[in-house]
């Protein structure tokens, strides 16, 4: 039966989840880009939620969640045609539309992260196309592989909410589509700063709040794990914010607004996965080691490698989400209120298939993104023109401006 306290958590979470793509990461991208190219960001973060959600409804629930073969899920359940008002999903007491409306959530906020690797300079058209051909062939997939019953459930593979599902494919994918795109105009010598860290710090404490129902609402109840959960993703990014804010303190004299908020996100990146099986001494070190790692993956793609993924999708969600899945048989046995019973074999067998599902993931991403970037330049084009490009993508795109009558710098 419908428990109604599971259920109205579930639901909630849904909101928070939606939360983090309208308005949160469109805050946070829209701030760090020109102020030229604002509306851009934040017309492509409301077309991903249009589009993957349709895309949710037609086909995209029923090839996650229904069947039980190893690669991919059935056909039963297309347009939600067997989808009754009492159902109730298996082995919870939640209604079967809350599950699918927040599952939807994360098919939605998942191909909007990638938007960080691509602002400023590529057609709108190749967004929607890419978005809607990696949705069904990338992210689907994945989430069959990783919840749905598929072979790395078999395999015994721990995702809690995400680390994989959402944060490597979206990180191995972006990095794909900025390799594919080419840097922005003057990168790396000549970007220009991020026109609003105002609009960084709203959308970045928006996305804190929203993550609670991201991790705590994976429970997909509201009893002990969820509050578990939501204790150790606060207190994971609290310790990557600090940790960010300490290194560049060090490095540079002065911790910055900007670097302070993305080593938060980092942080809650790095606890996704791993937020339902770890205790609060096992958040802290995620936390120290998401904040610390990632850093050090931003620097390396973007001044040793010099690829231009503008927002650094890699570096903190695709490494974040890595590490944490990768650290979760560990951290589950550090401290009390961690869940070592989880874990297939112990510690050391764990890891191993962890590390299964991290390897697979990526390369599955990275091959099926670069199928599909080819294919959406040959139909579409990938970049705008030069002069597009100058201009901005607000005006070329959208015909809009932000700011009118102030600067477009």
């Amino acid at each position: 039966m419908i428990d109604g306290a599971d259920n109205a958590w579930l639901m909630m979470s849904s909101a928070l989840v939606l939360l983090m793509t309208l308005p949160a990461l469109g805050f946070f991208y829209a701030g760090l880009v020109q102020a030229k190219n604002v509306l851009s960001v934040f017309a492509q973060s409301v077309a991903m939620a249009g589009l993957a959600s349709l895309i949710w409804f037609a086909v995209g629930y029923s090839l996650a969640f229904s069947g039980t073969a190893p690669w991919i899920g059935s056909l039963h359940d297309i347009f939600l045609s067997g989808l009754t008002r009492g159902a109730v999903h298996p082995g919870t007491h939640v209604a079967e539309s809350a599950f699918i409306m927040f599952q939807m959530t994360f098919a939605i906020i998942t191909p909007a992260l990638i938007i960080g690797a691509y602002v400023e300079r590529i057609r709108f058209a190749a967004v929607l196309m890419f978005s809607a051909l990696w949705l069904v062939i990338v992210y689907v997939p994945v989430v069959h592989w990783v919840w749905g019953g598929g072979w790395l459930a078999r395999h015994g593979v721990l995702d809690f909410a995400g680390g994989i599902v959402v944060h490597v494919t979206a990180g191995v994918s972006a990095l794909v589509v900025a390799l594919a795109l080419g840097p922005r105009r003057g990168f790396p010598q000549h970007v220009q700063p991020p026109h609003a860290p105002w609009m960084v710090m709203a959308g970045a404490a928006m996305l804190w709040v929203g993550w609670f129902g991201f991790n705590a609402g994976s429970a997909l109840a509201s009893g002990s794990d969820a509050a578990m959960a939501m204790l150790a993703t606060h207190l994971a990014a609290a310790t990557a914010t600090l940790v960010w804010i300490t290194i560049e303190w060090i490095k540079f004299g002065k911790p910055s607004l900007i670097g302070a908020v993305t080593g938060t996100v980092a942080g809650l990146a790095t606890i996704t996965p791993a937020s339902g099986y770890v205790g609060p001494a096992g958040a802290v070190v995620l936390g120290l080691c998401g904040g610390a790692v990632c850093y050090g993956a931003v620097l390396l793609v973007k001044r040793v490698f010099r690829i231009d993924d503008s927002l650094d999708v890699l570096g903190v969600h695709g490494v974040g989400g890595a590490l944490g899945t990768l650290l979760l048989p560990l951290a589950a046995v550090i401290g009390a209120g961690g869940l070592p019973s989880a874990l297939h074999g112990g510690v050391g067998p764990q890891t191993a298939i962890q590390l299964l599902a991290v390897v697979v993931v990526a390369i599955w991403s990275a091959a099926a993104s670069y199928g599909i970037v080819k294919l959406t330049n040959v139909v579409v084009g990938l970049r705008v023109s030069r002069d597009d490009e100058l201009q901005g993508l607000d005006f070329a795109s959208h015909g809009e401006s932000a700011y009118h009558g102030g600067s477009n710098a």
